[in-house]
């Protein structure tokens, strides 16, 4: 009796671990963020990147778009974005938020001195670790909040026309 009842628990054991195995077969192991529009972002806390102050909540929501842009001056591809970015800066409805990601500050102001400044504000990430919370796994990346701090779109990459024009749009409307 207790050899069945140890060779139906092996049994079942293994048909778990399978079954297990073949569950996370049919799963997506990349990690994707795009999931993130449609939802609001809770529990903004970005620290600026010459003060100890912080851009809260009550900062996106005085315009009725935010560009979050996540950047770095190591970051080529940020480079390649910044014209867009800079034109982007001249849309009246529209506030650009850089959050300078793991980097040098000797760096970062280097960058922007150098390519121009189109931010109206400019937070710092130096470990990366409040990147997170926006869904912020690489650079460039940006996020299109309205006034309600809703995520309408998330750009994974650099910023091209293509991009420029579909933000253009938004916050015409």
């Amino acid at each position: 009796m207790k050899i069945k009842i140890i060779k139906l628990l092996i049994i079942s054991i293994i048909v778990f671990i399978i079954g297990i195995f073949f569950i996370s077969l049919n799963k997506s192991s990349l990690y994707n963020t795009k999931g993130l529009e449609g939802q609001v972002l809770k529990d903004v806390k970005l620290e600026y990147f010459n003060t100890s102050k912080f851009i809260l909540e009550k900062d996106l929501r005085e315009n009725n778009f935010t560009l979050i842009n996540f950047w770095a001056s190591w970051c080529k591809p940020c480079l390649l974005e910044h014209p867009y970015l800079l034109k982007l800066n001249n849309e009246k409805n529209l506030k650009l938020i850089g959050v300078n990601f793991k980097d040098n500050k000797i760096n970062a102001t280097r960058f922007l001195n150098e390519n121009g400044n189109p931010y109206d504000l400019l937070a710092k990430d130096k470990l990366g670790k409040h990147s997170v919370g926006f869904g912020i796994y690489g650079i460039p990346e940006s996020i299109l909040i309205n006034k309600d701090l809703m995520i309408i779109k998330k750009f994974i990459g650099p910023i091209f026309e293509k991009d420029y024009i579909l933000i253009k749009d938004f916050v015409k409307k």
